[in-house]
């Protein structure tokens, strides 16, 4: 007598998911934020090409991959917009605080779309249906516009059932490869795979062969499929057989380390207000490390009396401890070289900009010699003179060597300096001269008959240059030079500048750098 078929062993089955979905996040985020209508013809733009549309815009035949000019000519009335990520991100997050407080374990996939164990939801709301239709409703009240909910065995087949179906829709326990067999072998099909494009290799090759849906792709051995498209190949061929082991990993929101001082009545001396929040910074240290965190750089936020806020990022070139905290609030208050604010304080809030790990800055046994010793140093120094006391050099980019010459407050990144990793066609190729005057001497440059050298317009000497001398000094004859080389800046600008770069050598061996500018000649700097 043979033994009866076994069914599928409930141990390997996907969990039972609840995906929601909120179609057009990106569109919706981007007219939250601009305070646009509902109904508003919108199109996202990234690189000159649209990203996205409403479905207003895309009823008028505005569609991805079109450029703006095209778009535009569709639809003249089309707000444009720049695609940004991060919005995304920060304007779903209200929703997730929202659903967290309703199911437990939630997983955000991407903005617009996270997934959730259904078993508890179901028990509590009294079936998947009335869960389903529950969260959706709630996620709508919150902004996301017509959210929709599936619900299926794991999340590959819960997202396909949410992008085709009604508000809710329910794929039956152990009917995943019967809903996914008439779907068509799409990127969409496949989209939830860690890189969206990879699969299109692979459906263009199976349509060559004839094989256009997941049915058909699902049976094939799935031995051939992974003997012929890899382990990529193999696991696409489990999601379309129905057989989804992703694990839902519910999100562990991150730990609220702000810490926000209240003023009341206003505080008008900085003293006051840099003591009033000398508690607040040691906690606000103290929840960093507990954390296993140190911080590398803080926001500090202030509210005065009359509605101005004052923000700014503060950045520490090892971590922050509370009497660096207080210091940075201090000079804040102060100005910092700009103008502080008109009015008492009400508010003093401090936020981490960036953190690390604390292992990264542990001090080793014996100490980290003579580099702790100065950065104590220089911290104490900065403390009892301001922010702007000491100072650190840096090397920024420009065509000139005194535009790349660049000085820091200690502990801060350059603010507003060009990088020096861009190209910057004509400035001064390597070895660089050892010493730049600041400023640069005058000098003057003769031919052998004595007279001025000059250059026109189009960069022809009026002589060789054979002498060189700075003003009050002996002359010094020139054994070799080389250029000149053009320096030109804002060509097209009523405020551009030209100048003629020269490098010679003295007859003492010594090479300098001469800049004809403005028909006066200039010592720049001297090869040493």
């Amino acid at each position: 007598m043979s033994a009866a078929p076994r069914g599928p062993d409930p141990r390997h089955q996907p969990p039972r998911v609840a995906i929601l979905w909120c179609p057009d996040w990106s569109i919706t985020a981007a007219v939250q934020s601009a305070k646009l209508g509902v109904d508003a013809p919108v199109a996202l733009i990234e690189n000159g090409v649209v990203r996205g549309s409403s479905a207003s815009a895309r009823a008028e035949g505005v569609s991805r991959g079109l450029r703006v000019r095209e778009a535009q000519a569709r639809l003249a009335d089309l707000v444009v917009l720049d695609y940004d990520a991060a919005l995304d991100s920060r304007v779903f997050e209200p929703i997730i605080t929202v659903l967290e407080s309703l199911v437990p374990g939630v997983q955000v996939l991407r903005p617009g779309l996270c997934a959730v164990r259904v078993r508890g939801a179901a028990r509590y709301y009294g079936g998947e249906f009335a869960a389903g239709l529950f969260l959706a409703g709630r996620t709508d009240e919150e902004g996301a516009g017509g959210a929709k909910v599936g619900i299926a065995d794991g999340i590959f087949t819960a997202d396909q059932a949410a992008r085709r179906g009604s508000q809710v829709t329910i794929v039956p326990a152990g009917e995943s490869a019967a809903f996914l067999a008439p779907l068509a072998l799409t990127p969409l099909a496949l989209g939830l795979m860690d890189d969206p494009a990879a699969p299109m290799g692979i459906i263009t090759l199976l349509r060559r062969l004839g094989i256009h849906t997941l049915g058909e792709f699902a049976a094939l051995p799935g031995d051939d499929v992974a003997t012929r498209f890899g382990d990529y190949g193999a696991r696409l061929h489990s999601l379309a057989s129905g057989r989804d082991s992703w694990p839902v990993t519910p999100r562990t929101p991150p730990r609220e380390l702000d810490v926000s001082v209240d003023f009341e009545p206003a505080l008008e001396r900085v003293d006051q207000v840099a003591f009033g929040v000398r508690t607040a910074a040691e906690r606000f240290i103290v929840d960093v490390t507990a954390a296993k965190l140190v911080c590398t750089a803080i926001r500090v936020e202030l509210d005065s009396d009359s509605g101005e806020l004052n923000e700014r990022v503060w950045l520490h070139p090892r971590s922050f401890t509370p009497g660096d905290v207080v210091d940075r609030v201090r000079w804040q208050l102060q100005g910092s070289g700009e103008v502080g604010l008109s009015s008492g304080i009400t508010r003093v809030r401090v936020s981490p900009e960036a953190v690390d790990a604390i292992g990264n800055h542990e001090s080793g046994l014996w100490g980290s010699g003579p580099d702790e010793r100065i950065h104590h140093g220089l911290s104490r120094v900065q403390s009892m003179l301001g922010h702007g006391a000491v100072l650190m050099p840096g090397v920024g980019g420009g065509r000139t060597l005194a535009d790349r010459q660049q000085l820091v407050a200690w502990g801060d990144r350059p603010v507003g300096v060009r990088p020096a990793e861009q190209p910057w066609p004509g400035q001064l190729p390597t070895p660089l001269p050892g010493t730049v005057f600041s400023p640069r001497h005058p000098v003057h440059v003769f031919s052998d008959s004595g007279a001025t050298v000059d250059i026109d317009e189009r960069g022809a000497l009026s002589a060789s240059p054979a002498m060189f001398s700075a003003t009050g000094t002996r002359s010094r004859k020139l054994t070799a030079w080389a250029g000149p080389w053009p320096i030109n800046e804002r060509w097209w600008s009523e405020d551009s500048t030209s100048a003629w770069r020269f490098q010679a050598v003295d007859d003492t061996g010594c090479a300098w750098l001469l800049v004809l500018d403005a028909g006066a000649w200039w010592a720049e700097a001297r090869y040493d």
